[in-house]
Order: C-alpha cells, then sequence, then structure tokens
C-alpha cells in the first residue's frame, strides 16, 4: 500500500470512530446474524412496506397484493417491513389499520409485523424504528471506505446553494462543486463535531451525469437514466436514517430478490443502485407498478385520499364487498388474461391462476366501480344461503 492509501485509511478510520465511535458491530456482524436465505429455485422475496401516515390506499392494496402473488407463484416469501421513521407525520394505531386492511382482503403476511409489538420471522425487527443501530453501523462502514462524510451545511447555506444555482440555470442539489462539505480536512470536520454543530451524513458519490445507467424494469421494460452524481443524505441530523439508505440496508438483510413498488419511485432508482453498490450489495430486480387511474370528465387522473372515498379499502369493507370479490376485480386489472381463465375455471381458486408479473400493463389501470359490482354480483350469486346470511351478520355486527 502506497503512503497515500495508509492515509487515506488512517483518515477514514479516525473519522469513523469521531462520528460513531459508539458503534462496535460490524457489517459482518449483521451479515452472520441474517444469513442469506434458503431458497428453492425462482422462488422470491418480496415485501409491502408502508409508513403507517394514514388509511391503507386502494392502490396500495393494489400493490401489496401483487407482492404477495409474485412471491406465491414461486414458492418464496411475502413480507410486511413497516417504515415508520418518520414519526410527526404517524398516525394513533396506523400500523393496526394497514395490517387491518390487509387481512380485510385476504393478503396473508408470511414474515414480518402481524400486529401490535408483534412479528415473526427471523429477519426483524421489521419496523425501521427499531433498526437504528443497524443503520448507523452500515453508516459507519461508509465513511470507513470514504464513501460517505458528514455535512455541516445549515438550511440557510442550503437555501443560499439552490438560490445560486437557479440563477446559474444548473441542477439543484449537492453535488460536484456546490458540495462544500466533502473536501473538509479531518482537523475541519473535528473541530464542527466537537463543537457541536449538528451534521447529516452524506454519501460520496461517485458518479457522473454525463454516464448512463441501464436496467430491466419486469413490469416497464428497458429503462436508461442519467446515472446518480448526488451527495443525498443517508441519515439526518438526529441520526434517522433517509427512506434510500434504509430501505436498501433492510431489503440487502431481509433478502428481498424483487422490490415492487409505485412507479413514482423510477425517477429514485439510479440513487437506489449507487447506494446498493457502494455498500457492496446485490442489487434486487425491479418492478414499477402504475397507479390505479379514475375517469373523469373524459380524461383519467390517480384516484385521491381526499375526492374519492373509494381511495380507502375500508370503504368496500364498510359497504358489503365480499374480500374475494374485491381480490377477483383487482386480479382482472393486474393480469389481462384473468378473466379469460376465470371463464374457463369457473370453480377455480384464485390460487391456482398461473400470475405473471410480466404480464403487468405498464399503464394505470381505470377503477371501475360498475364492474366490481358486477364481479361482486357474480361471487356472492355462487354462495350457499349459509354463507351469505353469515357474512352479512358479520358485516352487520362490525
Amino acid at each position: 500500500m502506497t503512503f497515500t492509501g495508509v492515509f487515506e485509511l488512517d483518515y477514514n478510520e479516525r473519522l469513523a470512530d469521531l462520528l460513531y465511535g459508539d458503534i462496535k458491530t460490524a457489517p459482518e456482524d449483521y451479515e452472520r446474524m441474517y444469513p442469506r436465505r434458503s431458497l428453492t429455485e425462482g422462488a422470491r422475496v418480496t415485501r409491502f412496506a408502508p409508513s403507517p401516515t394514514g388509511f391503507l390506499h386502494i392502490g396500495g392494496l393494489f400493490t401489496a397484493f401483487v407482492n404477495k402473488l409474485t412471491a406465491m407463484a414461486g414458492g418464496g416469501v411475502f413480507l410486511l417491513r413497516i417504515e415508520d421513521t418518520d414519526k410527526k407525520r404517524e398516525i394513533t394505531d396506523g400500523v393496526s389499520e394497514i395490517i387491518k386492511g390487509l387481512l380485510d382482503f385476504g393478503v396473508e403476511i408470511d414474515e414480518g409485523v402481524i400486529g401490535f409489538e408483534k412479528e415473526k420471522g427471523n429477519y426483524g425487527p421489521y419496523q425501521q424504528s427499531r433498526r437504528g443501530e443497524i443503520y448507523r453501523c452500515y453508516a459507519k462502514s461508509l465513511v470507513q471506505k470514504g464513501l460517505a462524510y458528514p455535512c455541516f451545511c445549515s438550511e440557510n447555506g442550503l437555501e443560499e446553494m439552490r438560490s445560486k444555482q437557479e440563477q446559474c440555470n444548473v441542477n439543484k442539489g449537492y453535488y460536484g462543486k456546490w458540495a462544500k462539505c466533502r473536501n473538509l480536512t479531518y482537523e475541519q470536520q473535528e473541530a464542527a463535531v466537537r463543537a457541536g454543530r449538528p451534521f447529516v451524513l452524506r454519501l460520496r458519490s461517485e458518479g457522473d451525469e454525463n454516464r448512463r445507467i441501464v436496467f430491466d424494469d419486469i413490469i416497464k421494460g428497458k429503462i436508461e437514466m442519467p446515472e446518480n452524481n448526488m451527495d443525498i443524505v443517508l441519515l439526518k441530523s438526529d441520526g434517522i436514517p433517509t427512506y434510500h439508505f434504509a430501505h436498501a440496508v433492510d431489503d440487502h438483510l431481509m433478502g428481498t430478490t424483487h422490490v415492487i413498488r409505485s412507479d413514482e419511485w423510477i425517477a429514485s432508482v439510479p440513487i437506489h443502485i449507487a447506494l446498493f453498490k457502494a455498500c457492496g450489495f446485490r442489487v434486487p430486480k425491479y418492478a414499477h407498478v402504475s397507479p390505479i387511474m379514475k375517469e373523469e370528465g373524459g380524461s383519467k387522473r390517480k384516484l385521491s385520499k381526499r375526492k374519492d372515498p373509494e381511495a380507502a379499502v375500508s370503504y368496500f369493507v364498510e359497504n358489503g364487498f365480499p374480500s374475494q370479490s374485491v381480490r377477483e376485480y383487482l386480479l382482472t386489472l393486474i393480469n389481462s388474461n384473468y378473466e379469460d381463465w376465470r371463464r374457463a375455471n369457473p370453480k377455480a381458486q384464485q390460487s391456482e391462476f398461473p400470475f405473471n408479473l410480466k404480464k403487468m400493463s405498464p399503464s394505470g389501470a381505470v377503477f371501475d366501480m360498475l364492474k366490481l359490482t358486477d364481479v361482486s354480483k357474480n361471487v356472492i350469486s355462487v354462495m350457499t344461503a349459509d354463507e351469505v346470511f353469515e357474512k352479512s351478520l358479520a358485516w352487520a355486527r362490525e
């Protein structure tokens, strides 16, 4: 090793101890604690990872159902992880509402959070608020590798930077010459820490916006985007991780093979790929689901939490739609060949349908209440009188 290499190693180690001297674990400890899963060939591990900041949206149920079907298709695992690091926006009983919403519509949880302070599985905790030391351990490791650094910029300083970027007509963000704290000396960093100045931890990006990344989205197809060159925040000043960093650590340790989520996250894929690679993790396969739409005035828009009562899954419970019929209808949106399969197999269980993630439409499906009602009518028509009575009575009681 050259003198420069020894110096850099010493600098990175000293900085890591300065910032996270209380962390005595290493990533290798967690790799042993959470060993690679023993999966059969073709088995997939998927996750639904909502924040408990509101009711379960029909789009959330749709995405969770797709994750469950993907895991079931290969004999894999579907887990529920709660991303609850934003305590200011969390609502009372938000976790319970999510779990109830999934179970009301037959989306059974194989692993993860299953109730108030209840979990099952060997890869927990499954609530991010209980995984703080894990994130700090991996953050310290990135500092030791020279891939992360503390940033002491104030909000006013960042706002001033953004104003200058607007004047210069360049991309906004913390990168390149705009990353003021990127090249501070150890002495400057130590003085700031000793003085108690708050800091966030940033990724030292090695990306170049002039280079492109290409990834195959299972639903959308091949996508090409500029490489990430932003020094994004990994840990906030209170030590809480950003979504970007936390989900990368969690998906790695929990063995997630397929990240199936809303297509609003496509823009973040370059950041996520950069994070997986910086941490030395295998990049999962991506599948981005389009939002459920509503027709209005001859055009389409997303189902709105504020405008549309049917956006909340509780609406369907309250109005007496059988959970089986809601799943039946969602399956027609998920795979276009489901209706033909159902006509050919009128008495088959939904689980017998040969679901294929690649057959999902890359564009948003339109939610049709009339069609859901018609599907429900057909589902109820084949129930016995006793079933109708028991389900009606249970609904009335609730």
